[in-house]
């Protein structure tokens, strides 16, 4: 996002050719099990390297035709890639995959795509291959068959095996994608590097990695209008110990449960507000079918408090808009899916929930939609794009409530609309930001008796940030208005407090950037947003009243770009004149963050998810006439210093020369 008051803007052979039949009962004698294996997730990544994989037949979707493993003997290398319909990190990978296959057909390599996912029938595969272009054969791997006897676990999950169907290496296509984030460009290409040393004869350097794909649904495929008996694991001692073991406050127990009278109500309130048809979520959580077909990826989600994402310290303040799970929903959860992710009664099943059609804040008196359709390509990463809509608006108009509203939710990861109030010129004092868009947050609905103002003739700007998932996609963003029935007594202001001088040295970790402001007159805090891009590591938000010491108002320990989190106060936080907000964050630029861009560079503030941010987003409210209550940022010294270790280190990584002294804070 854009800063709203301070913006700039394996070894081996390469070509063994089978030798007939007593080779290849040879090869079937050698392989891998064939029989279901354990398929926990965590196994160990270079599990089965140099073994054997027997021979498979399965169909292909397109075309219904059988094809086997051994029937492409005499290849140089096969390359066995396994596929899911809406993992968004495998769809991600389908344009590199088609790319590979391409590149390495006229070499002796063949690519085959394995769906192993019990819930995605063999129509829906062939519906997907036919929407994103896959030009190689993908399989239906019925029963989980092959992906058990290959020890598979996630979709995106690669294996290249040689002339002998020996695995030469087994993990991820390349180290671009993960779940939320995104590179620029792979540092390693994994899959390339592989082909490129067995068609040289070459040792496979890296043989195995992680995979950041989702868990291979192996749940039984029955509907649940069979009448086969749901599967309950009756509670026990043991079970009651796990579960609170697991557990954050070590006091819950859950026994037997099931999805009726127990998870129906937790997955309305929690999950489906995104994961519905036309929304973020990459499946639907609307039916039991959508949740027992995704229980694996549920487990892990919830185990690992990926979802649903909320990363608020709980021990600091109280928030409206709170999405984290208690502990009864969270153990709950897992343990619906341990026993077997039961049905139970469905007549205990909620209604469903309703949700507005269009717009949540209800029907806007005026919409403003971005001027053309813009065609997210399939992959990569797209630089923030930027579009000026004028609003023609005669006089002041005062807005109670406000909604920006993704044309494609599957690719719109961000929207921010602020405001350009002179023609032709960019405003960028504080209280520019209007509204903004992340997936899973709460429109702008401001109590009655408070607004945003938009001035007469003031242009909207949409700060577009688009994130591929494997297909191109129109999107035709747009902003919704509800105008205040009342004249308002307050004014809203979203202000940055931010520190553009940050730098970030190459390979360190944990480095600290701050910045502070002071309020220049009575103030209501109402909500924050931290922002960092995809080297931030944690943000805090703490306020001094005037006399008082620092008190922690919000704590992100765990910062996720992506999530774009607003934090609404369940009660305003009332401040008087000359209290200070201070902001402190820390940056990983290392090589342990997965995420980080390079490590060798140097980084400097920029709008580009390469470069990095620090801003502290607060709304705040004031009697209406009173000017923005903070007229002023300031930035620490200690956060900006650049010591003369970094700037020989930035100088050598790209022979520039910093500015090497911190801004002086500005006087209070």
């Amino acid at each position: 996002m854009r800063d709203r008051s301070v913006h700039m803007q394996v070894h081996g052979p390469g070509r063994v050719v089978f030798g007939g039949l007593a080779l290849i009962l040879a090869v079937a004698v050698q392989s891998l099990p064939a029989g279901p294996a354990d398929t926990k997730p965590g196994l160990p990544v270079d599990r089965g390297l140099m073994q054997r994989v027997a021979d498979f037949n399965l169909k292909d979707v397109s075309t219904d035709r059988s094809l086997s493993l051994y029937s492409f003997a005499g290849k140089r290398a096969i390359v066995l890639v396994f596929l899911g319909n809406d993992c968004p990190v495998g769809n991600l990978y389908v344009p590199r995959l088609i790319e590979l296959n391409h590149a390495y057909k006229d070499k002796g390599v063949v690519f085959l795509g394995i769906n192993s996912n019990a819930h995605e029938a063999r129509d829906q595969v062939a519906r997907f291959v036919k929407e994103t272009g896959i030009d190689f054969p993908v399989l239906k791997d019925l029963q989980n068959k092959v992906s058990d006897a290959v020890l598979a676990e996630r979709t995106c999950e690669t294996l290249v095996l040689d002339g002998f169907a020996r695995i030469r290496y087994r993990g991820a296509i390349d180290d671009q994608y993960v779940q939320g984030k995104s590179k620029d460009k792979p540092n390693h290409n994994y899959v390339k590097d592989a082909l490129d040393s067995l068609l040289a004869k070459r040792d496979v350097k890296v043989p195995a990695t992680p995979v950041a794909g989702c868990l291979i649904d192996r749940v039984d495929p029955t509907p649940a209008a069979s009448t086969k008996a749901p599967r309950i694991r009756a509670p026990s001692a043991e079970m009651d110990a796990e579960y609170e073991a697991r557990h954050r406050d070590g006091t819950v127990k859950v026994g037997a449960v099931s999805y009726g009278s127990d998870v129906a109500r937790i997955v309305q309130d929690r999950c489906q507000s995104c994961h519905r048809p036309g929304q973020v979520g990459p499946f639907s959580l609307l039916t039991y079918d959508d949740a027992r077909k995704h229980a694996a990826m549920i487990r892990e989600v919830v185990d690992e408090r990926r979802m649903p994402p909320w990363h608020a310290d709980p021990r600091f303040g109280h928030f409206r808009n709170d999405r984290s799970l208690s502990a009864k929903e969270r153990a709950t959860l897992l343990a619906w899916v341990d026993q077997g992710s039961p049905l139970g009664d469905p007549r205990q099943i909620p209604p469903p929930r309703q949700f507005p059609e269009g717009w949540t804040i209800g029907k806007p008196d005026v919409v403003f939609e971005i001027p053309e359709t813009y065609y997210v390509p399939a992959q990569g990463v797209v630089p923030y794009v930027h579009f000026v809509v004028p609003t023609h608006f005669k006089e002041d108009m005062w807005i109670q409530a406000a909604e920006a509203v993704p044309g494609d939710p599957s690719v719109v990861h961000h929207i921010v609309v602020y405001l350009m109030d002179r023609p032709g010129g960019e405003r960028r004092g504080p209280g520019e930001h209007f509204c903004g868009y992340a997936p899973g947050d709460l429109p702008t609905t401001l109590p009655e008796g408070t607004a945003k103002r938009i001035p007469a003739g003031a242009n909207l700007v949409f700060q577009m940030h688009y994130t591929p998932n494997g297909r191109v996609r129109p999107d035709r963003s747009k902003v919704g208005f509800i105008f205040s029935k009342t004249k308002p007594t307050r004014q809203a202001y979203t202000i940055g407090i931010a520190n553009p001088d940050l730098l970030i040295p190459p390979g360190r970790d944990n480095v600290a950037v701050a910045s502070s402001a002071e309020l220049t007159a009575d103030a209501r805090l109402v909500s924050f947003m931290p922002h960092m891009h995809l080297r931030g590591k944690d943000f805090k938000y703490a306020v001094a009243r005037p006399g008082e010491s620092p008190r922690v108002v919000l704590s992100v320990p765990a910062y996720d770009f992506g999530w774009q989190t607003y934090y609404v106060l369940a009660e305003p936080l009332l401040l008087p004149k000359g209290t200070r907000i201070d902001c402190e964050a820390h940056f990983d630029n290392s090589s342990n963050n997965p995420y980080n861009p390079d490590p060798t560079k140097m980084v400097r503030w920029g709008e580009q998810t390469f470069e990095e941010m620090m801003i502290g987003y607060v709304d705040v409210d004031v009697p209406v006439g009173s000017p923005p209550p903070i007229q002023k940022t300031e930035f620490r010294p200690a956060a900006t210093r650049i010591t003369q270790g970094a700037l020989k280190s930035f100088r050598k990584a790209t022979g520039d020369t910093p500015r090497t002294g911190a801004r002086k804070p500005a006087s209070r």
